[in-house]
């Protein structure tokens, strides 16, 4: 049997379908949230309170999807550093983030669903979370099986190597904006952030930052003041704001000192409105999956195949190709223009009149649909078919850590049983010893191989 699989691609698709291994281990989890004493207790919360954050298995990927994957991202960054590009983009954005500045924006998120393809490009986010839990959750693995022992540890670079990795892209930020001088503080921002779903996170940096002498904490924006030249926290000069919220151009009333803080130059803002525009407005799909648009503006010949290939078609909703759109809607996927995390989108089959009526009034963009991934995993002791896409967190054109979502339903929600967060492990397709040693996992289940672990 193992003898006649397929290397590669083949061989993940098949891992994924058939190898139902639990390797997430409870004990190690918590060691790898809680290596700070003030964070005792913080895996025991999650489960209570977030049950589907992470899942208890893995996603395994070819590591000819991966290169895909960077090369697309490569690809990407170069398109959008184009003026011609950035002139469209911005075009349609509002003033704030016309405002050029040097930061690049921390922790681009570029999700993917694998198609016939390869991996298609579904959306890009600038603030893209979960980076600090996936780094956690990656070195909390361990082998179900025998024959799963050559792929731990699950990732080569540390746990400490990789959150320097992420140090290191803030401390960049830092200098891309005010050079040699000293950072001392960083505030990391959101809505209400004691009552969001990656709450946890938000601890977790702040821990990265103080480790490395930097003043970190927490705020609501509401919380901060501009005044005197300087945005203030609690009575303390603030240097840098890590982003989180979703009012991507800072228009809403308790946001206004930030704002101001950031037209000023008072303060390293990442990631920034422009930031947003640039990469995460949706209508940005329809210039990456325009062919023409990208011959007009010099991209090469490779790059255009890659993204031809990568980014499924998109276009505008409009009244104008309102018929043409719901007889096609089967074949598409909806998404408003300016959302974030599966809100307000839809896929079309799913799609009622009323619903459709809304789009037309909103502003959505069309794209061609692409089936996310497939993973059977062990729920309460029954084999279920979960979907998962993957995220390639990204700064400055390189992949710093892929991770998989594991879900049902049209979107990724965290509110599905075995789902959420998932590793993803990479295998080799050159035949040798992870390829042989992988399909072996392949052959009839057996009790220690398909058996929950403690």
């Amino acid at each position: 049997m193992t003898a006649s699989l397929p290397v590669n691609s083949d061989v993940a698709e098949a891992l994924n379908q058939a190898c139902h291994c639990r390797t997430l281990s409870p004990d190690l989890l918590r060691e790898q949230l809680e290596r700070d004493p003030s964070l005792a207790g913080l895996a025991q919360r999650l489960v209570q309170t977030r049950p589907h954050l992470f899942s208890s298995t893995m996603v395994f990927l070819s590591s000819t999807v991966q290169r895909r994957i960077v090369d697309m991202v490569k690809a990407i960054e170069r398109v959008i550093a184009l003026p011609q590009y950035q002139a469209r983009a911005l075009a349609r954005a509002p003033s704030i983030a016309q405002r050029a500045v040097a930061p690049l924006g921390v922790f681009m998120g570029y999700d993917f669903h694998l198609g016939a393809r390869g991996p298609q490009l579904i959306e890009i986010n600038t603030n893209a979370g979960g980076a600090l839990l996936n780094a956690a959750l990656a070195h909390a693995q361990h082998a179900c099986c025998e024959a799963m022992d050559w792929a731990f540890p699950l990732k080569q670079i540390s746990r400490d190597s990789q959150e320097q990795v992420f140090f290191d892209m803030f401390a960049a930020e830092w200098r891309l904006q005010r050079g040699g001088a000293p950072w001392r503080s960083v505030v990391i921002v959101d809505d209400q952030p004691e009552a969001q779903y990656l709450a946890p996170e938000f601890t977790l940096f702040q821990q990265l930052f103080e480790r490395h002498g930097v003043a970190a904490s927490i705020a609501d924006p509401a919380a901060l003041e501009w005044r005197d030249g300087q945005l203030w926290h609690q009575g303390k000069a603030v240097d840098m704001v890590y982003n989180r919220l979703t009012d991507f151009y800072l228009s809403e009333a308790p946001h206004q000192a930030l704002r101001a803080a950031f037209e000023a130059d008072g303060v390293v803002l990442t990631p920034h409105p422009r930031a947003h525009a640039l990469f995460a407005d949706k209508r940005n799909l329809i210039a990456l999956s325009d062919a023409a648009a990208l011959q007009a503006w010099g991209v090469s010949e490779s790059d255009r195949a890659l993204l031809s290939a990568g980014v499924p078609h998109t276009q505008l909703v409009t009244e104008d190709k309102a018929d043409d759109l719901w007889a096609q809607r089967r074949q598409l996927f909806f998404k408003p223009v300016g959302g974030y995390a599966g809100k307000a989108a839809y896929r079309g089959e799913k799609l009622t009149r009323g619903v459709w009526s809304d789009i037309l009034a909103g502003d959505f963009v069309a794209q061609a649909l692409v089936p996310p991934g497939q993973r059977v995993a062990q729920v309460d002791g029954d084999l279920k078919d979960l979907k998962f896409d993957v995220r390639a967190y990204a700064y400055n054109s390189e992949v710093q850590l892929l991770a998989a979502r594991m879900y049902s339903g049209q979107t990724t929600n965290f509110r599905t049983p075995g789902g959420g967060f998932a590793p993803v492990m990479v295998i080799d397709g050159d035949g040798s010893s992870p390829d042989q040693a992988g399909a072996s996992c392949l052959a009839p289940p057996t009790p220690s191989c398909t058996a929950p672990n403690a």
